[in-house]
């Protein structure tokens, strides 16, 4: 009965072993989908940025209300396109410089204020890996002590449960 449970904590520790790598590859994921879209919203806005540099200093601001404020219906409807895209593109930048912090702030981030539309589309396309770095194996390391903690700490008050009712049985 030993080596069975023996057997079934070396499982658990393995699972949570690889559980605890696959965080850094679900941050790199989404990391590099955030960098995506970023490249492809700044391409977006590179003509319209142009013509910002080009008549108003750079001013995005400036070039969207110069649109807002036209007598063509046209520019105007174009003024919420463009502003969609300059926003889009500043929160993605806002993103990756979140991204580029620490290995723990990083999941952190992803874990509790990620973008919720690219952590679903990094989670729809995830592909599950096993890096060999030092972050994911510490990662792992971690997850798996603690989750082989937590079944040992349940087994044992499972175990001492039992117990205590065997003896109030055999003591009635």
């Amino acid at each position: 009965m030993k080596f069975i449970t023996d057997y079934l904590r070396l499982i658990i520790f393995c699972s949570g072993l690889l559980m605890g790598i696959q965080i850094p590859a679900v941050v790199d994921q989404y990391q590099k989908r955030v960098d995506a879209h970023l490249t492809e919203a700044v391409e977006l806005l590179a003509g319209f940025q142009q013509t910002a540099d080009r008549y108003f200093n750079g001013s995005m601001s400036a070039l969207i209300s110069h649109y807002e404020n036209s007598s063509d219906a046209i520019f105007r409807d174009d003024a919420v396109n463009i502003r969609f895209m300059s926003d889009r593109v500043v929160e993605l930048q806002n993103e990756m410089s979140a991204l580029q912090a620490s290995a723990v702030f990083r999941t952190s981030h992803v874990l509790f204020f990620a973008n919720k539309k690219l952590l679903s589309e990094t989670m729809q396309q995830y592909s599950y890996m096993i890096l060999l770095d030092p972050a994911a194996l510490i990662w792992g390391v971690v997850i798996a002590l603690f989750l082989a903690g937590i079944i040992d700490i349940l087994l044992a008050g499972l175990l001492y449960w039992v117990k205590r009712n065997q003896q109030a049985d055999n003591n009635t």
